[in-house]
């Protein structure tokens, strides 16, 4: 694994196309980012442009720019004090179809969030992990040669404010949530890498060794 700071999203997906390509060439072995981003918007194969709902020149103002990418799912917000997961594995080598991954991902937010004693649960109709009606987990992949990219979006302590400027994953009828506002606190960043390590350790059988 790989503690990153904060880093552009253009930035951490031209990162992780380089990770995909030596994975697939067994240059490197499973790799799991940890980061967070800058304010942006970013647009999924599944979404569009209409589920962002303020004007450009507004965004501009709040200093959010808008990235499409190659991830799956719809519209979704990034910014400081969100927890960013990419993990770069072998799905063949790991033993792992796309649907089991989905909800390995799932499972670990779920854990972690249960270590903070938040009831995290799956809905059936939507991807990500939800507390009652609202969203703290997303969840967004790319697959490539049965090798994955991008990941997992967990609402630790970020401002929830530009989220309303969208309808966040193309859903018009729920809304978002994170750690601190369930709390009531802020939350130790480290503590959640911490759990997320282990739980992602436990739920996908495999060894993470910091570099």
């Amino acid at each position: 694994m790989s503690r990153m700071g904060c880093v552009d999203f253009t930035e951490a997906s031209q990162l992780q196309d380089e990770l995909q390509r030596l994975r697939q060439a067994n240059k490197t072995s499973d790799v799991i980012l940890f980061l967070e981003h800058p304010p942006v918007i970013t647009i999924g194969i599944a979404g569009g442009e209409q589920n962002v709902i303020i004007p450009r020149d507004i965004l501009a103002q709040e200093g959010i720019p808008i990235s499409h990418t190659d991830r799956g799912g719809s519209v979704t917000y990034h910014g400081p004090g969100q927890l960013i997961v990419y993990p770069i594995i072998d799905l063949n080598s790991a033993g792992l179809n796309i649907h089991t991954f989905m909800l390995n991902l799932e499972e670990a937010i779920i854990r972690v969030l249960n270590d903070f004693s938040i009831a995290g649960h799956r809905n059936p109709q939507y991807p990500g992990v939800w507390v009652e009606q609202q969203k703290i987990g997303a969840i967004g992949v790319r697959v490539r040669h049965w090798i994955t990219k991008h990941g997992v979006a967990l609402n630790v302590n970020n401002d929830l404010k530009p989220f309303s400027y969208i309808h966040a994953c193309g859903i018009e009828d729920k809304g978002v949530t994170s750690m601190r506002q369930l709390l009531g606190h802020e939350v130790d960043r480290e503590d959640v890498i911490r759990s997320m390590i282990d739980h992602f350790s436990q739920v996908f059988d495999m060894s993470i060794i910091e570099q």
